[in-house]
């Protein structure tokens, strides 16, 4: 990453660890309220944004075509946890703000490879078929 150095000129080369990222599913079923009612969908991004409070991207997806699971969360490692082993990770049903909290803790203990779930976060859990978890990628 180019980013200016501590004189201000351009073109100085400054490692930046990169982040773990955090895709909200967003297409056909995910955010749809008629789907899955009672869920404030529109402020669910924003939420888990603030609770992050910058420790990772978030980002909303198309249908990432898991639709019985609404709405999904994929959590995928920073570099530093892609190199300890850490893969991305599905989570399906998150509904409810505290579900948000958790994830948020999570990824700001470092995430997939780095740091445990909490252990509620196994309930949410759920493995994609190779073409869809390819998609992501």
């Amino acid at each position: 990453m180019i980013t200016d150095d501590a004189r201000g000129r351009r073109g100085s080369r400054t490692a930046v660890p990169a982040p773990c990222r955090v895709t909200v599913c967003r297409g056909c079923c995910c955010g749809d309220p008629q789907k899955v009612p009672g869920v404030d969908h529109a402020g669910q991004i924003a939420r888990l944004r603030g609770a992050l409070g910058g420790a990772a991207v978030v980002r909303a997806s198309e249908c990432l075509d898991v639709c019985d699971q609404a709405n999904v969360v994929v959590v995928q490692p920073s570099a530093a946890g892609r190199a300890a082993g850490g893969r991305p990770v599905w989570l399906g049903l998150v509904n409810d703000d505290e579900a948000l909290a958790d994830i948020a803790a999570w990824v700001k203990a470092g995430g997939p490879g780095l740091a445990e779930p909490p252990g509620v976060l196994d309930l949410y859990a759920f493995t994609v078929s190779r073409r869809v978890g390819k998609a992501l990628d």
